[in-house]
């Protein structure tokens, strides 16, 4: 007897006259937007300007597409180019594939070449967007529930996954929702790095390691309950070698980065000042002001007395000289 289960939607595309909308691809641009307002409020809260981030994320965003579209389609491959395939198909984004790996890879480099036309540092900017991609990540999860793909094992679980489709070689029945587990793992991924981030004060992309490695964490063990076909190296899904290698290398980053650059960057943004820094130069420039104010007082007191010290001298040269005036007719006389 069916208790209960999470349904499939009957279908993941819905047609505006000859609009076609489609689930999966409106996940991806709600997390994406959902990341750049996330990374602007953290951006200015560290004194960076409004609008940075998504100027940035111009960059940023369409390298990303295309390096999680790369991932999937070279890792899997066979999906494409294997016979009976049409390797047209590869350029389908709308219709599901993308390697976060590739995607956070080559959306790096678009943020780098963004943040060098700034002149901004990429790691502060990175760590402003950090927990927004994982909350973005959430989001774009459910574009595989929309496509009813990637799900785990059989299950009779009453959160089960209710499969539908037999397309693709899929068979209907009740199966782990992995795209819920990433999804909420991603959740409190981002909740993570804004604790931590708050509480240890991160900074020159610890932030963003912390995401990586975190991230890594929960899709090690998600991997293991996926059934959909996949490479293996050494009885291990590629994926989860994948995630091992980016994990050791975030942490490894992490902890040099904590001993060569400790703290956070003071400025993120060219002829920016934080707003301690403002704070402070104001009562600076206070103080200046009154001790300009104290000295011009000084030098205007100086100057009276040394008029009025003239003034005195004058009238006392003055009066020397009628007196004397006075006496010389007398005597010549």
């Amino acid at each position: 007897m069916e208790i209960a289960y999470i349904p499939s939607p009957s279908r993941g595309v819905l047609h505006l006259g000859p609009i076609p909308l489609r689930g999966y691809a409106f996940c991806i641009i709600i997390g994406v937007f959902v990341a750049v307002w996330l990374g602007n409020k953290r951006w200015l809260a560290r004194g960076g300007r409004p609008g940075t981030v998504a100027d940035i994320a111009v960059w940023a965003v369409p390298f990303g597409l295309v390096g999680g579209r790369l991932y999937h389609v070279i890792t899997d491959y066979e999906l494409y180019f294997s016979e009976g395939r049409d390797w047209v198909d590869s350029f389908k984004i709308w219709e599901g594939g993308l390697g976060i790996w590739g995607a956070i890879a080559l959306g790096a480099l678009g943020a780098w070449i963004g943040c060098r036309r700034r002149g901004i540092p990429l790691p502060a900017w990175a760590d402003a967007l950090a927990p927004g991609i994982a909350l973005a990540q959430a989001i774009g999860r459910w574009g595989n529930w929309f496509n009813q793909e990637l799900y785990g094992r059989e299950t009779d679980l009453p959160w089960a996954l209710h499969i539908t489709s037999s397309t693709d070689g899929r068979v209907p029945g009740y199966y782990h929702p992995t795209f819920l587990y990433e999804s909420l793992w991603c959740v409190g991924v981002a909740l993570l790095v804004i604790w931590a981030d708050r509480r240890f004060t991160l900074g020159h992309g610890r932030a963003f390691a912390l995401y990586v490695a975190s991230y890594c964490v929960g899709r090690f063990w998600i991997e293991y309950l996926r059934v959909d076909d996949a490479h293996h190296i050494l009885g291990m899904r590629l994926n989860n070698w994948t995630a091992i290698f980016v994990f050791i290398l975030a942490v490894i980053y992490f902890v040099l980065s904590a001993k060569k650059r400790p703290g956070r960057e003071e400025v993120v943004e060219p002829d920016v000042e934080p707003a301690a820094d403002v704070s402070d130069g104001s009562a600076a420039d206070g103080a200046d002001s009154d001790k300009g104010d104290g000295e011009s007082a000084d030098v205007k007191a100086d100057a009276d007395t040394d008029g009025k010290a003239d003034s005195e001298d004058g009238d006392k040269a003055d009066s020397e000289d009628g007196a004397k005036a006075e006496t010389e007719p007398t005597k010549k006389s």
